[in-house]
């Protein structure tokens, strides 16, 4: 199942999964009353809303033809599409991808590993290219997990999600949390869909999950830039945590992400008794 390898339709399929979420009703077109052979809008209603030719636009979906940035444009309105996905689809309509050279592992940039270093009193983190963690604090350890005993492979937020039992069950709102991480692991197939070690992963959680590969197949797409994360850790109990995912400016395929609690909170208390743990030694947190 190679679902991110270098393919020509990659925007095509994005199209027709953005149209097959809309209704004619929803576009402000007759809804005929009829069955209909597909799902959402057809090609021609798309062409029409577009104000282009049938053939035109369905030579673009099918990879036959390349689309202007003004077309684009009309079919980022037509689709309802927000910032991300327009970018999104922008990225693959002008074919910024790589020739499916493994890149070099990701190390976590000096200056953001001097303010990891700063932290002591909550959980961060640095994210790198396909959600891979590049480095973390000790409270992100005592929050999440032990990263230092995974092997690098596995150091990645998507794959811990899907793959890892004890880290799924730390989120309450698992569903919330798993389809803005898959949206966002799409965001990166967008930079690259030719990245092989992308596509290795996405084909091994396809293949292991299917609420994955479910989502995987709507073709959602988000950046993920802040949100609140509702957890049942096994120590302190349940928390409320905002989190804040900071974009490096030396190199912005990596961001510090970071979890805080509203003052006065029990989760601000809770953040504070595992914050204790941590400077109780590693055996404060043994239990977890």
């Amino acid at each position: 199942m190679n679902t991110v390898s270098p393919s020509p339709n990659e925007l095509g399929d994005f199209l027709k999964a953005r149209r097959a979420a809309l209704s004619p009703r929803s576009v402000g077109l007759p809804d005929e009353g009829t069955s209909r052979r597909v799902t959402g809008l057809r090609r021609e209603e798309v062409a029409l809303l577009a104000s282009i030719s049938t053939d035109y636009y369905t030579r673009i979906e099918q990879g036959r033809r390349r689309a202007s940035p003004a077309v684009l444009d009309i079919l980022s309105n037509v689709l309802r599409l927000d910032e991300d996905e327009r970018a999104y689809m922008r990225e693959l309509a002008d074919g910024q991808a790589g020739q499916g050279v493994l890149p070099e592992r990701q190390s976590v940039q000096p200056q953001l590993q001097r303010v990891l270093d700063g932290l002591s009193d909550i959980p961060a983190l640095v994210i790198g290219r396909r959600m891979d963690i590049l480095a973390w604090n000790p409270m992100a350890v005592a929050l999440l997990t032990d990263f230092a005993v995974l092997p690098p492979e596995h150091r990645n937020y998507a794959w811990l999600l899907f793959r890892d039992p004890a880290f799924r069950t730390l989120y309450r709102d698992f569903e919330r949390v798993a389809t803005v991480s898959v949206a966002m692991l799409r965001r990166e197939a967008g930079h690259d869909p030719h990245d092989r070690n992308l596509a290795r992963l996405v084909d091994e959680l396809c293949q292991a999950d299917e609420e994955f590969r479910t989502w995987w197949s709507e073709h959602h797409v988000a950046v993920g830039s802040s949100g609140t994360k509702e957890m049942r850790h096994p120590v302190v109990g349940d928390l409320s945590l905002d989190w804040d995912a900071l974009t490096c400016a030396h190199d912005p395929t990596q961001r510090l992400v970071v979890w805080t609690a509203k003052p006065g909170t029990p989760s601000h208390e809770r953040l504070g008794m595992l914050a204790s743990l941590v400077d109780g030694g590693p055996e404060s947190v043994a239990s977890r």
